[in-house]
């Protein structure tokens, strides 16, 4: 009878700290607090249609003075990868005061840049020029690496609180993203306070992106869904001179054979296709605004691409995100850019080259050495691929010059 009795009262015990238990391990949220985010993953085709090894932190940063880099802005060298995660921007919105703490990890990838202060960025232990060349070497002999986080421990937001926000000494496309209503924050930092719109980071990585394109022999572009999710939306753009064009996809199938698109659009009926597709995945009118506006000159510079909408599956795969209070909606949006070589932009590469016209080869910038690198896997004849290879050298130590200047 004792035993019974003691079994009862631990039994009793024991479901009255069970709700106890269960409110200490779920985490805290803010019914009030909504996020959302937007950012791109960029990429160039192999002649196997699968997202190629380049230079993705080739060229000019167009980032403020302000943005902090990765053990300094010199920290690139020759980093070669698959994946340029460009400017993530990640927006808070609520009506009371609130601390937030919000972490970031990156999978197979290395965050670059951010803004504001960062409590933390991983990998650390990079302090010496030799580990630093250590590390480079080993990212360029398994073009892959353990994966990298950032975390702020305190973003104090202030919806009724009036900010001054910084600006460096020359216009960029990052003050773009300030253009929505987004919740004012601020970070304390050892040297004074920093207040944004968002919180802002990049990076580079060596994963695979969830689709491919290749070129048919009739000009059509074969694009395939890699992944188990469908992609939402698809959009396939080409731009020579000041004729650009573009062709919505039916993005439910697997595989899609595309016609390259008419050049007879314009700028705002691209702008509107665009917000479109991006607004269907969540964002609001102003931040579809501001994202376009971001990445209008470079999205729809000369070439040929295809835009998708990354499912939301994979970004949280391979950017997994944690915000401590969790908010009541998290918005995750991103673009996927994948660069095609196509027949057009091999012609204009190889005339440029031909004539030493800067001005043309100047449009495909960071995306040349890669561009070189496909015209040269697809070229029978050895006088001709001696000079492509010759092209390649020069471009290839040009931007290399470049990473470790700007």
């Amino acid at each position: 009878m004792k035993r019974c009795l003691l079994a009862c009262a631990i039994l009793a015990l024991s479901l009255a700290v069970l709700p106890v238990l269960f409110r200490a391990q779920t985490p805290p949220s803010d019914p009030a607090l909504t996020a959302h985010e937007w950012g791109t993953f960029t990429s160039i085709a192999g002649r196997d249609g699968h997202a190629a090894l380049w230079l993705p932190l080739t060229g000019s940063t167009d980032l403020p003075v302000f943005v902090e880099h990765f053990q300094g802005a010199d920290f690139k060298g020759g980093l070669r990868g698959t994946v340029r995660m460009e400017t993530p921007v990640l927006y808070f919105y609520t009506n009371h005061p609130a601390t937030l703490s919000v972490h970031v990890s990156f999978a197979q990838g290395l965050i670059t840049e951010w803004y504001p202060h960062a409590n933390r960025v991983e990998p650390v232990g990079l302090q010496t020029q030799a580990r630093m060349i250590s590390y480079l070497n080993e990212w360029s002999r398994q073009q892959k690496q353990p994966d990298s986080s950032i975390s702020w421990d305190s973003v104090v937001l202030e919806p009724s609180g009036s900010v001054s926000l910084p600006r460096g000494d020359h216009s960029s496309h990052y003050y773009a993203a300030r253009q929505t209503s987004s919740t004012p924050l601020r970070i304390k930092t050892q040297a004074g306070d920093q207040t944004e719109k968002f919180l802002f980071y990049r990076g580079v990585a060596s994963f695979s992106v969830p689709i491919s394109a290749q070129l048919a022999h009739d000009g059509k572009i074969l694009a395939q869904n890699l992944g188990a999710q469908e992609i939402p939306a698809i959009l396939l753009f080409e731009r020579r001179g000041d004729k650009l064009g573009f062709r919505i996809a039916d993005a439910s199938t697997t595989q899609l054979s595309l016609d390259p698109p008419e050049l007879n659009a314009t700028m705002d009926s691209l702008k509107a296709a665009v917000e479109d597709m991006l607004i269907a995945q969540g964002l609001y009118q102003d931040e579809a605004q501001a994202m376009f506006e971001t990445w209008r000159d470079s999205w729809f510079e000369e070439g040929s691409r295809l835009l998708y909408i990354v499912p939301r599956q994979f970004v949280d795969g391979v950017l997994p995100l944690r915000i401590t209070p969790a908010p009541a909606q998290t918005v995750r949006v991103f673009v996927g850019r994948l660069e095609l070589v196509t027949p057009a932009t091999q012609r204009a590469v190889e005339q440029a080259l031909s004539t030493h016209d800067q001005t043309t080869l100047a449009r495909y910038g960071r995306f040349l050495v890669p561009i070189l690198e496909n015209m040269i896997a697809g070229e029978k004849n050895a006088a001709k691929k001696a000079q492509l290879f010759e092209y390649l050298n020069n471009a290839y130590t040009t931007q290399t010059t470049q990473n470790t200047s700007n």
